[in-house]
């Protein structure tokens, strides 16, 4: 599955206070409404690899933890990495997509119009 689901917000410190990067991966599976066997189903993951995932018997692919982020509409699991390597969690932004500022200097330029108008209109 390459869909990516939508964006499901998670406070930096539900994150911060899990103890591992398997109990992160729990919670951005949680937070998404989704159960484990869920992921094992539609991204055909084998349920004995998933278990030593979340107790940290086996390395975890880039790939693979991309899929589970995009699957679940969060970051949890990258956000506990960087909160682990000591970086401040809760000051993280996403970079702005091209669509983004695209719209944003759109809703600028509208503010701006609407401004005029109503000096013009005074």
């Amino acid at each position: 599955m390459s869909q990516i689901a939508f964006p499901v917000e998670i406070a930096p410190h539900e994150v911060a206070r899990e103890k591992s990067l398997g109990d992160a991966i729990s919670l951005c599976v949680k937070a998404a409404g989704h159960e484990p066997k869920d992921l094992q189903v539609d991204l055909k993951w084998d349920k004995g690899q998933w278990s030593r995932w979340l107790s940290g018997e086996e390395g975890i692919k880039w790939s693979k933890l991309i899929q589970v982020m995009d699957y679940c509409g969060n970051d949890a699991p990258l956000m506990w990495m960087l909160h682990a390597r000591g970086y401040d969690i809760g000051s993280l932004h996403k970079r702005e997509s091209e669509l983004e500022r695209e719209l944003r200097l759109a809703r600028e330029e509208n503010k701006a119009l609407r401004r005029v108008l109503q000096t013009e209109a005074a």
